[in-house]
């Protein structure tokens, strides 16, 4: 049976105003190699890490356990495992922006090195440290296998982004995505459903929900009135209990990179009836949209019947 609107609003609502929460850090788990000299005026190098992820640094040589700490780690980490090649990592809870934790690791051979230990990079793609390959000689075979490994990495993801500008040049979805997103709503096959306005404390917003044949699609109007700074798009997730196990594919596009303040912009997003099938079945959807401090802005619900209109 299909539930009343207006259970269906509150639902969506109540989406809409929840408080800000960090994405899941496993969309953003990244392997990576550090090239560090020894050079005692070595920068630190940074360790990204998140509440109950574990990451862990590998070394070339064995550590020596009785000089490798990690300083004042009680009550923000598990105790770190030190041993072999190894230190591995895991904070109970996400670190406070600004927190950067010393982490000092002495090999057995005396080479030793620091590293600051801080919360998730805040920059636009922003990641989680899963496993940080540890190199002093960049000539070893292991640091030129792991640099290999890395350049065949950045070219296949390169090749992959590639793959999918190309499809979405020609994909109907980016293109009623971008209709919506430069204010052409009366250009697209689309019939609003709901308008509303979530309450939020730096962003003025309004969020329409919008009904298709055989497609469904949600423009967000963002206007900056007092986020101590340029508002820049983190990510977006669309799944059906807000983990990235069940995520859906579907179309984005905003009219500006980022929003200053004072200033507004669009983000729409247009998704096809195909993403709300599952076995047969269609089901309901929760669209988040994150912003660039890795918190999120704003979740609406995206009833299955809105591609049944």
């Amino acid at each position: 049976m299909r539930a009343p609107l207006f259970i269906r609003c509150c639902i969506l609502l109540t989406l809409a105003t929840l408080p800000a929460q960090a994405r899941n850090p496993a969309d953003t788990l990244t392997i990576r190699t550090l090239q560090v000299s020894d050079h005692p005026r070595q920068e630190a190098q940074s360790i990204y890490v998140s509440g109950q992820v574990v990451t862990a640094l590998r070394f070339e040589k064995e550590i020596e356990p009785t000089k490798t700490k990690l300083l004042a780690w009680e009550g923000r980490f598990k105790a770190p495992l030190m041993g072999s090649q190894m230190v591995v990592l895991e904070p109970l809870r996400d670190l406070d922006t600004g927190e950067a934790i010393p982490l000092l690791v002495t090999l057995v051979d005396g080479t030793g090195f620091t590293f600051l230990v801080k919360p998730r990079s805040n920059e636009e793609w922003g990641w989680t440290d899963y496993q940080v390959n540890v190199f002093n000689d960049p000539n070893s075979y292991d640091a030129v296998l792991s640099s290999l490994h890395n350049a065949l990495k950045r070219e296949r993801k390169l090749s992959e982004e590639n793959q999918r500008f190309k499809q979405e040049e020609n994909s109907i979805d980016h293109a009623y995505a971008t209709l919506l997103a430069n204010g052409q709503v009366k250009q697209t096959p689309f019939h609003r459903e709901l308008f509303f306005r979530p309450k939020n404390e730096d962003m003025d917003m309004i969020v329409e929900v919008f009904s298709g044949p055989g497609k469904a699609a949600v423009l967000i109007h963002l206007t900056n009135t007092d986020y101590g700074g340029p508002w820049t798009f983190d990510g977006a997730y669309l799944t059906r209990d807000f983990t990235h196990h069940t995520a859906r594919p579907f179309a984005i596009r905003m009219n500006r990179p980022q929003i200053v303040p004072g200033q507004s912009g669009k983000l729409a997003v247009v998704v096809d009836k195909s993403a709300f099938e599952v076995e047969g079945q269609l089901v309901d959807l929760a669209l988040q949209i994150f912003r660039g401090d890795g918190q999120l802005q704003v979740a609406v619900a995206m009833d299955h019947t809105l591609v049944q209109k």
